[in-house]
């Protein structure tokens, strides 16, 4: 089962306790575009089970499987179309805000 992990996902913030964000070029800061790929990651992979599952169907195997590989793809694409609307409303939302 592909599992999205999101724990990784946290603030940095610099020491000095200004609130204040740390630089883009921050090694750490990178935590949240590499869980996004992971997440890619594991949806392309979910992807390529249904077409190994599909490719065995055809040749005779059980459908059982393909079903439920077909179901899980879906949910999966549906959940990181909902993440994606998310953030886009997110950043929306952020962009109407006066400075």
């Amino acid at each position: 089962m592909a599992d999205i992990n999101i724990g990784n996902i946290t603030g940095n913030t610099e020491s000095g306790g200004t609130g204040r964000t740390k630089g883009l070029n921050d090694e750490k800061t990178g935590a949240f575009d590499a869980v996004i790929n992971e997440a890619l990651a594991k949806v392309s992979e979910v992807q390529n089970d249904v077409d190994t599952a599909v490719k065995e169907l055809a040749a005779g195997g059980d459908i059982t499987n393909a079903v439920l590989a077909v179901e899980k793809a879906d949910m999966t694409f549906q959940l990181m179309v909902e993440i994606r609307n998310k953030l886009l409303r997110s950043y929306e939302e952020i962009m109407r805000m006066q400075v």
